[in-house]
């Protein structure tokens, strides 16, 4: 079918029109500058033919969302929003020269910038979901660059509140980046189909194409409907990418939504601990702090870093604390240095070299000496202790079988504190944090699924349990341990 050609541009008051930019099936967008302050602009127009109560609405709710949305660092910033002369409803955008649509498939993206990018837009996509939207048309080509080469999440023209995508219909779907439920009609949109697309975007960055396109064969929406449906999703075949981080894509992908991540927070520091793991600068989280700050004042890095495999638990409306300290900027201790001197809980430094003995001390001065002493002691040994990490708790008696085909893995409570989570590890690499002490998984055809557990205390791990596998071949069977 030959593509329209664009509408005419409308006549905008401060506005000087240049040449338009793309057209879609409800708008066109062009390239204005405007004249004070003088910049170049994109102004997304809608259709004539088209516009009536309802779509204005929905466009007057577009234009509100972005305009809510758009102070975040990755959400495409909007200046204006209004009616033209003849009627259109247009918005005015910030211009962004480059896009993802054509790019990735001329030439798949390195597993650095595809990381770096999965993070900024995710942290968009979350931050939508703590105000109550749904994005609902999560791909490629809504990823836009700025002149900066910074990604920013663009086009929430069918979002919806969580609340409306449980009981309307979207006006329109991207079917190759759409999960299943959605695909089936089942819902419009969830924060697990938003998770299930953030990972087929991610995929198709690194595949150079979209998750379940099939080179040499018919791609048109039936067959891809089809193939999502099955979620048998091809393996990527690139020796650069980490058996991790295509097994963290394939369980965003998981057929059943209960399966996948169950937040894009989660998926954020999965992708973190990809980047820490691989050695690369971690891309901060960029999410609203709100209280976050308050939890850790002197320990600012930590509310967006993690380090090695996951360490923060998906978000839940509950939040890590610290352990009680004197004082609003206090520190952990830090071990002894070779100069003989200790850095104590406030920062000051205390000096271990004796001084000069005096000739005379007064009894005072004896129990002075004394609590110094072990006030050092006592220092030096909660030191000791925050090394070795000898105090979080052991997982033991994992037990595992296969329930309706999914593989469920559950243990004890070994005594974890308010604050510790669990770490989940597969054997082929991919991991997850929980709270509780059961965790599903998809074999996905795998004949045998291994997972150890691990607590995870203040961002140190203890040691794992013994892994547990559970055969597959073999309904209601479990494995034995390795």
């Amino acid at each position: 079918m030959a593509r329209r050609l664009p509408s005419t541009p409308p006549n905008l008051p401060g506005y000087s029109y240049l040449r338009p930019l793309g057209s879609g099936g409800f708008a066109d967008v062009f390239l204005y500058e405007q004249n004070m302050p003088r910049r170049q602009v994109a102004v997304k127009v809608l259709l004539s033919e088209i516009v009536n109560d309802h779509v204005r609405q929905l466009f007057q709710a577009e234009a509100n969302l972005m305009a809510q949305l758009s102070s975040h660092p990755s959400i495409l910033t909007v200046f204006q929003a209004s009616v033209s002369a003849d009627g259109r409803p247009y918005l005015v955008m910030e211009y962004c020269s480059s896009t993802l649509s054509q790019r990735y498939r001329s030439e798949p993206l390195s597993v650095p910038e595809t990381l770096r990018i999965g993070v900024k837009i995710a942290s968009a996509v979350e931050t939508a979901h703590r105000s109550g939207v749904l994005h609902r048309d999560l791909k490629p080509s809504n990823i836009l660059f700025t002149a900066y080469g910074h990604p920013v999440l663009s086009d929430f023209g069918i979002a919806a509140t969580l609340g409306e995508a449980e009981r309307s219909d979207a006006i329109g779907l991207s079917v190759p980046w759409s999960a299943p439920e959605v695909l089936l009609g089942n819902i419009s949109g969830s924060i697990a189909s938003e998770v299930w697309s953030l990972g087929a975007t991610l995929y198709s960055l690194l595949a150079g194409r979209s998750p379940f396109e099939v080179a040499g064969t018919e791609n048109g929406s039936a067959q891809m409907m089809a193939r999502i449906n099955k979620a048998r999703i091809p393996p990527l075949n690139r020796a650069d990418v980490p058996a991790r981080l295509s097994a963290i894509l394939n369980r965003s992908m998981s057929r059943r939504p209960e399966l996948r991540q169950q937040s894009v927070l989660e998926l954020i520091r999965e992708l973190q601990s990809v980047e820490a793991e691989l050695g690369l600068a971690q891309t901060p989280l960029e999410v609203e702090q709100d209280g976050w700050a308050v939890a850790a004042l002197a320990d600012q890095d930590d509310q967006t870093r993690i380090t090695g495999i996951n360490s923060v638990d998906a978000y839940t409306g509950r939040r890590r604390r610290k352990a009680p300290a004197v004082g609003v900027g206090a520190r952990r201790a830090t071990p002894v240095q070779s100069t003989g001197q200790l850095t104590g809980p406030h920062g000051d430094t205390v000096t271990t070299r004796p001084r000069k003995q005096r000739r005379t001390l007064t009894v005072w001065g004896l129990i002075s000496a004394a609590v110094i002493i072990v006030g050092l002691a006592t220092t030096a040994a909660m030191v000791l202790v925050n090394q070795r990490g000898s105090d979080i708790p052991l997982v033991s008696d994992v037990d595992g079988e296969l329930r309706s085909g999914t593989v469920v893995f559950d243990w004890a409570d070994p005594g974890i504190r308010d604050g510790d989570n669990f770490v989940v590890t597969l054997r082929n690499g991919a991991s997850s944090i929980q709270r509780g002490t059961e965790f599903r998984v998809d074999p996905q055809g795998e004949p045998r699924v291994c997972a150890t557990v691990t607590v995870n205390r203040d961002g140190k791990t203890g040691a794992p349990s013994g892994e547990k596998c559970v055969d597959t071949s073999v309904p209601g069977a479990s494995g034995g341990t390795r």
